[in-house]
Order: C-alpha cells, then structure tokens, then sequence
C-alpha cells in the first residue's frame, strides 16, 4: 500500500516505514504530523479524487537539519560583475507510520 501526499509545494509516493525529507515543518522531533493532503492512495487499486477525500498519513518526526550547501555564482563578462552567495535548505525528516485511507 502506498500513498500520494503534498507538502512544501512537492509530491512524495510514499509507504508505511518509509524515511523521507520534506520541507521544513513547525514541529519539533519526536512528536507526530498527520498530512491531510493525500492526492492519490493504492492498495491494489488506486483511489484519486472523492475517493480520498477524508484520507490522511500519519508520520512521526525524526530530526529538523539542513541540507549541504549550494554555491550560487553569477557573473556577467567584461563588467567586472561577480557574486557568490551558498544556501542551505532546512528540511525535516519524518518517518511515515500509518496511511489512513
């Protein structure tokens, strides 16, 4: 079995036990998330639409951290023009515990 979820503007196809990074949530480690916005769910057959309106996907928090650091260099030639800038993106790693379907 295994579900469609949207969070942080992204998909994730995921199963119950699965360890994914999402964008950065308002929740510190250890407690639990429900994900309400379940797009599609498959249990042998796939459910989209009304099927899945009251469907859900509960996940417990594992850790908030960063990701590695990206460098962003613009340059334009022959003006002199150069800036580098490097992004870490915050993301929180959850652990998928239980489709609700």
């Amino acid at each position: 079995m295994y579900a469609i979820i949207a969070t942080g503007g992204k998909q994730y196809k995921v199963a119950e036990g699965d360890v994914i990074r999402v964008e950065k949530l308002d929740v510190e480690a250890g407690n639990t998330v429900t994900f309400d916005q379940v797009i599609a769910v498959s249990d042998g057959s796939l459910k989209v639409g009304e099927d899945v309106a009251k469907a859900s996907v509960t996940a417990t928090v594992m850790e908030q951290g960063r990701g590695k650091k990206v460098i962003v260099y613009k340059y334009k030639r022959k003006t002199g023009y150069h800036n580098k800038n490097g992004h870490r993106q915050a993301y929180t790693q959850v652990k998928i515990d239980k489709i609700n379907a």
